[in-house]
């Protein structure tokens, strides 16, 4: 089978397959999981109707390991590369394999005992220690003033990769607030981090695969997600999902500058909700109604019209990551910052001279697997 064509047949055969591996393990989990009682409950600011399930990332990262151990189960029984070529080898495969599984780990922890938030952020802490330790981090950086990488000493590196972890763990965390939001923006970063990867410019096939299948993982699984969800994400899909994520878009040069583009809006979100809640004196982890898919519920978009329109931006915003240099997806990035902060004043002050939220916009009544 000529090169090109056994990479293609890798791809797609492990992108469906990992979509079906989640699509069937989605139920499953979500029985186990109202067996064991991990459930979310309403009250507060939770307002689905009833106890939904709430570890679904699980099935996520199932689906996507088991994916990816099936192709190299049968590479490993042919005894050549057979499913794998030896282009898409690589010796990262267990650095990937130690990230998702403490990410996933830290996540399913604060699923079965609800850690507080500080407890939360000091898990992801360790992880992204754990995976610099391991040998992954951000050694070069796209230079803002041209189209040249800027190399980072040793100690920057460290913190600006244990930064990067944290912070996107934390990103997703945030914009984890409508049903299939969080799940859809991560399948869209992936296929972009993905298609970056296959670029001539770029040449890492082995991100491609662990990006493409992980989007074929997350598919499956918003079939149940999308509202009204019939279980959650969860932490442990959360940070499952945020850790690969940061990883994949370490690998390889000038990715992260892609990743911070095309995840453009729950970090700019994120950034803006902290900065909002230290000037008003609130904790910075404390749960409010003031994120950016709050705002367009605010002023009447439905819960299903909010997510695809910040779906769409996302999309967007990866297709000009597909276009762009370093250069111009930081200038993009930038131009991104001010644009949704004039966005979020705008539906803010809508919001003041406007009703409330209606209850109706939230978690609808949903079906039980």
């Amino acid at each position: 089978m000529p090169l090109v064509g056994a990479t293609a047949v890798l791809l797609l055969g492990s992108t469906l397959l990992a979509f079906l591996l989640a699509a069937g393990a989605t139920p499953l989990v979500a029985v186990v999981a109202r067996r064991l009682g991990m459930l979310d409950i309403p009250g507060g600011r939770r307002v689905h109707p009833r106890p939904i399930p709430r570890p679904g990332g699980f099935a996520i990262a199932m689906a996507f390991g088991g994916a990816i151990f099936v192709f190299w189960l049968v590479d490993q029984l042919a005894g050549t590369p057979f499913l794998i070529p030896e282009e898409v080898r690589s010796p990262r495969f267990t650095l990937t394999a130690i990230a998702a599984l403490l990410g996933m780990g830290v996540g399913l922890i604060d699923d079965v005992l609800d850690l507080r938030a500080r407890w939360q952020f000091l898990g992801l802490a360790g992880v992204a220690a754990v995976i610099v330790a391991a040998g992954i981090h951000i050694d070069f950086v796209n230079d803002p003033f041209s189209d040249r990488l800027l190399e980072l000493a040793y100690p920057v590196a460290v913190a600006f990769t244990m930064f990067w972890i944290v912070g996107m763990n934390v990103a997703f965390n945030f914009v984890d607030g409508l049903d299939g939001l969080a799940a859809g923006v991560a399948a869209i970063a992936a296929l972009t981090l993905g298609g970056l990867a296959l670029l001539p410019q770029v040449s890492e096939p082995f991100v491609t695969w662990m990006a493409f299948t992980l989007a074929g993982a997350i598919g499956g699984f918003l079939l149940f997600n999308f509202h009204p969800a019939r279980l959650f994400l969860g932490t442990t899909g959360v940070t499952f999902l945020g850790t690969m994520l940061a990883v994949l878009s370490i690998f390889g040069t000038a990715k992260v500058a892609a990743a911070l583009l095309v995840l453009g809006v729950p970090i700019i979100d994120t950034f803006y909700v902290l900065v909002r809640r230290m000037l008003s004196g609130q904790p910075p982890f404390a749960p409010d109604r003031g994120h950016f898919h709050h705002r367009l519920l605010d002023v009447g978009l439905t819960h299903q019209q909010a997510v695809l329109l910040i779906y769409a931006l996302t999309a967007l915003l990866g297709t000009l990551a597909l276009l762009t240099s370093g250069r111009a997806q930081i200038a993009a990035f930038v131009a991104l910052v001010i644009a949704v902060g004039l966005t979020v004043t705008a539906l803010a002050q809508r919001r003041a001279n406007g009703k409330g939220l209606e209850r109706g916009l939230y978690r609808e009544e949903a079906d039980p697997l």
